[in-house]
């Protein structure tokens, strides 16, 4: 349970910012900061296990039969980002609450934050890919609203649009790629898979899904050619990009590199593929930074060729590269996210970050300058720092390692990217520390506040205490995280400061000389670099988006031209297709049952029902009389429910049928009593020809196979639930514990659709009450005749009597539905149509004074009363949403069911009542615009000249 908990304890968190802003800044960070301290507590509590070589494990069976489960596992690779991604967003935390200026909205930053830190948990400890699949995508998601965040930067939009659009593509192939290898391993467990490797890379399936997982771990890890959406994500604010390129969402793709590892990695085209990419990365990440003059920009790029030598070094395919990378994971991560705090220190206090307005604050920010002096000096492979150590050891395993049998290439271009590192490097510390202080900066710099400074400051001092005593600090975490990426037991290695005198320290010294070098000479090979081409990545990204956008448009406009009647040919005409390519290709023989006569009524109600669609189709164009005719027809097949013995469904389909007719009676009011005929309808008759066809094709099609389902004999689900009715949902009403139970998660999406549709329509009709729609109303008088004695008395006296009837036959028909022909569905309507006739009879503004009932709210407690019946089982360890009954005997009132189920039909009255109530009542709001009509004061109309019977609005 604790390793869920970990997981959602962000994503619960995330719920609490935006109301604990209301008590000020510190206190929402304060409460942001504990969620993540106390999953980090959890994490730490599974540490010595874990150090121990233990892999702890939960799951919670979902959807068993699709193979997918809340399955979680803590090995050490899980536990080592699981504590990058909760340890950094700690001081990631602290860091934002003093960056973020009063205007920023600080609650929903944090809570973005959480959802975006929950989702990364999520995927590193999942266990199941499916689940890991999930996570997966809600990163891409959560970092687009953080990306986002400054909504009013136009940077800040096409930035985060930039990242969801690379991402979420590579994240649509990895989905392809996971599914191939469940299907091969058999299993889409985590834990399975990687003991599959012989079965997987033996399968001819290897390389299609080693290619689709890629191309999701490359595109989230900005990886050549998927790099440029990573610099544009610099437009966030710098919390965001501290937090994304040291521990989170860039790396994603290197953990899930890390994690496939054991199946994926040892053949050539791995080696090829990851350790080719890896290396183009890192030498062109690297010489672009050199020239970048935004300071974020500059840290962006040295991020994808960091990125880069770490998916390099996987891609090498030893054990010791693995051992390489895991360090060098742990040192990018300590220096590069105190190099971008740093970053937005700079910013901040001296209100730019454009390095050539910078120079000289040495002297103006000493504690800044040192934290950034170290920092930078470990980023550029500095001894006695971390960045030293991993860089060593780079360039170890490069000197062993030939491509196409050349053993120079890639020792010399792992170098040459090493010489930029300590080019850009310096360049960072010389350019913007060093010099004589200006007069031109756009703010007096100083050193920030101790809430800015003391985060990156604690992360400088893990690169040296690692630097220095690298076997202590960091030696125990780095071999149980490289034994669970390789998946078995390491060579003899040791992390040390000094290994003698070495060809990768003769490399190293090179990269050294080589950068200060170029940095000394920087204004020439600056314009070397300016001479030459310059592909624009994010030119060739947006052409590429216009160009599909323009595409998409042109084929939308082509298929959706705004005619209902096309969609509805395209989609009868390919479900009949499709019903007769099924038909054609299956043999065909005689039903064996038997056939009963027809029935003198049933011809007569089949000769209604006909007449009635002639009907429908002659006067579709008079709205008023096809809604009769149509209304006639459901009343019909009302009586064919009676007649084939299914009270339920009678009962709600003559429910469903009276409050439909009067709730589309209602909004005709507002359009004109035909439907208008265009010129081009009128001149072609080839299309009525199509309608008709399509409508006989489908209606033969139809009744072909019914014929074919009645007349043969089959399996079927009826039988099991009558057998289990009783016993299993305690209901002798079949279809009633069907539809609380057996099937009780179908119902329950379908009140929660029923909400969401009432509640579309309240947006859309209370848009026409605002604005020039609303001025339009107010001006317009329908042309229709009205009513001296609008709300007549014997109607009021009738609806007045009739309601406590109703109102007693809804609470009948809801307390016996789960034994008889009733139930909450059917008790809401019968309700509601009760209600609705005394809006009717006595207007709706005198009816809503009295009925003062907040319908949004009642749809709400709907779905909430019926999820909590859901939730209730799971706590007693049942399927969502399973009832529990019992039998009570109580004196006098003799002995009675209780179940569950009726708390789950009562969140379905309340939300059907709502739904209909609210529509009603904006259809009613948009009546009293049309002409001003006046709002009854009386219940029923008096003498009209009476200035006190009526109440003008």
């Amino acid at each position: 349970m604790s390793l869920a908990l970990i997981v959602l304890l962000p994503f619960i968190g995330a719920l609490f910012p935006a109301l604990m802003m209301r008590a000020g800044r510190n206190a929402c960070a304060t409460g942001t900061f504990s969620f993540s301290l106390l999953a980090f507590t959890l994490l730490l509590s599974h540490a010595p296990a874990v150090l121990r070589g233990e892999v702890l494990t939960a799951s919670w069976d979902w959807l068993p039969a699709l193979g997918l489960s809340a399955s979680f596992f803590l090995d050490g690779l899980g536990f080592f980002f699981a504590g990058l991604i909760l340890g950094i967003g700690l001081l990631i935390i602290v860091y934002a609450r003093f960056y973020l200026a009063k205007d920023d909205p600080m609650g929903s930053f944090y809570s973005y934050l959480l959802l975006f830190q929950g989702a990364m948990v999520g995927i590193v400890l999942s266990d199941n890919v499916l689940l890991l699949l999930v996570f997966w995508e809600l990163t891409s998601l959560s970092s687009f609203l953080l990306i986002g965040y400054w909504k009013h930067l136009p940077e800040g939009r096409q930035g985060a649009r930039m990242a969801l659009t690379v991402t979420g593509a590579g994240g649509l192939a990895m989905i392809a790629g996971m599914l191939i290898l469940g299907d091969i391993a058999g299993s889409y467990n985590l834990s399975d898979i990687l003991r599959q490797k012989e079965a997987i890379q033996a399968s001819p399936l290897y390389l299609p899904a080693l290619l689709l997982i890629l191309a999701g771990c490359f595109t989230k890890s900005a990886q050549f050619p998927f790099h440029f959406w990573l610099p544009h994500a610099m437009a966030a604010p710098t919390p965001v990009s501290a937090y994304l390129h040291s521990a989170t969402m860039v790396k994603a793709g290197i953990f899930l590199l890390a994690r496939m590892w054991p199946v994926l990695a040892g053949t050539t085209e791995w080696f090829y593929i990851v350790a080719t990419t890896g290396l183009v990365t890192m030498l062109l990440g690297a010489v672009i930074a050199l020239f970048k003059d935004d300071l974020k920009g500059l840290l962006a790029y040295s991020t994808v060729s960091h990125l880069g030598l770490v998916t390099m070094l996987l891609g090498f395919g030893t054990p010791l590269a693995a051992v390489a990378a895991v360090f060098h994971i742990l040192n990018h991560a300590t220096f590069k996210a105190a190099l971008f705090m740093n970053a937005g220190i700079v910013d901040h206090e001296a209100g730019t970050r454009d390095i050539p307005r910078l120079g000289g604050l040495l002297h103006l920010m000493p504690l800044t300058a040192t934290l950034a002096m170290v920092a930078a000096a470990s980023m550029a492979g500095l001894p006695p720092l971390n960045g030293f150590l991993s860089k060593e050891m780079m360039l170890h395993e490069a000197v062993d390692t030939a491509w196409l049998g050349q053993a120079w290439l890639v020792p010399a271009l792992a170098t040459l990217a090493a010489c930029f590192s300590v080019a850009y490097s310096f360049r960072y510390i010389v350019h913007v520390f060093f010099g004589p202080p200006r007069s031109d900066y756009p703010h007096t710099p100083h050193d920030p506040p101790a809430g800015m400074w003391l985060p990156p400051a604690l992360l400088v001092v893990l690169v040296v205490l690692i630097g220095l005593f690298p076997d202590t600090m960091a030696g125990p975490l780095v071999a149980i995280v490289s034994r669970a990426v390789t998946g078995g037991e390491l060579m003899d290695y040791h992390l040390a400061l000094w290994h003698g005198f070495t060809p990768a320290l003769a490399l190293s010294g090179i990269a050294l000389v080589v950068g200060l070098t170029a940095l000394h000479h920087y204004p020439r090979v600056r314009a070397l670099w300016q001479a030459g081409p310059h592909p624009e990545a994010k030119a060739m990204f947006d052409a590429a988006i216009g160009g599909a956008l323009a595409r998409a448009q042109r084929l939308t406009h082509g298929l959706h031209n705004g005619s209902l009647q096309r969609y509805l040919a395209f989609a009868i005409g390919a479900m009949a297709v499709a019903g007769f390519i099924a038909f054609a290709g299956a043999p065909h023989e005689a039903g064996t049952r038997t056939l009963m006569p027809a029935q003198p009524v049933a011809v007569v109600a089949w000769a209604l029902l006909l007449g009635g669609c002639v009907l429908t189709v002659v006067f579709f164009r008079k709205r008023l009389l096809s809604v009769l005719v149509v209304g006639t027809v459901g009343l019909i097949v009302c009586l064919a429910f009676i007649y084939l013995s299914a009270p339920d469904l009678a009962l709600t389909q003559i429910s469903v049928e009276v409050t439909t007719v009067i709730l589309i009676l209602l909004a005709l009011y507002f359009l004109p009593k035909e439907s208008p005929v265009s010129s081009t309808v009128r001149a072609d008759p080839l299309r009525h020809l199509r309608d008709g066809v399509l409508a006989l094709v489908a209606g033969v099609g139809m009744a072909g196979v019914s014929w074919a389902m009645m007349t043969r004999d089959g399996n079927s689900l009826s039988s099991y639930y009558l057998e289990n009715s009783v016993g299993g949902g305690g209901g002798t009403n079949v279809v009633n514990v069907i539809l609380v139970d057996f099937r009780g998660f179908d119902t329950f999406g379908e009140i929660i659709v029923l909400g969401i549709a009432a509640l579309t329509i309240y947006a859309l009709l209370d848009g026409a009450l605002h604005g020039r729609v609303a001025r339009r109303l107010s001006a317009w008088t329908p042309d229709l005749p009205v009513s001296v004695d609008r709300h007549p008395i014997i109607m009021v006296v009738a609806t007045r009597v009739m309601l406590p009837l109703a109102l007693l036959v809804g609470a009948y028909i809801f307390l016996r539905g789960h034994n008889q022909p009733g139930g909450g569905f059917i008790a809401a309507l019968v309700v509601s149509i009760a209600l609705i006739m005394q809006y009717m009879a006595s207007g709706f503004g005198w009816a809503a004074k009295r009925v003062r009932v907040k319908y949004h709210a009642m749809i709400g407690a709907g779905v909430l009363v019926a999820a909590a019946t859901g939730i209730a089982a799971m706590v007693l360890d049942r399927p969502f949403l399973t009832s529990a009954f019992t039998h009570v005997h109580l004196p006098l009132v003799g002995e009675f069911e209780l179940a569950s189920a009726m708390a789950f039909d009562a969140g379905v009255f309340l939300t059907v009542v709502g739904a209909v109530m609210l529509a009603l009542a904006n259809l009613s709001r948009m009546g009293r615009w049309t002409g001003q009509r006046p709002v009854n004061k009386m219940a029923m109309d008096v003498d009209p000249s009476a200035p006190a019977a009526k109440e003008y609005s």
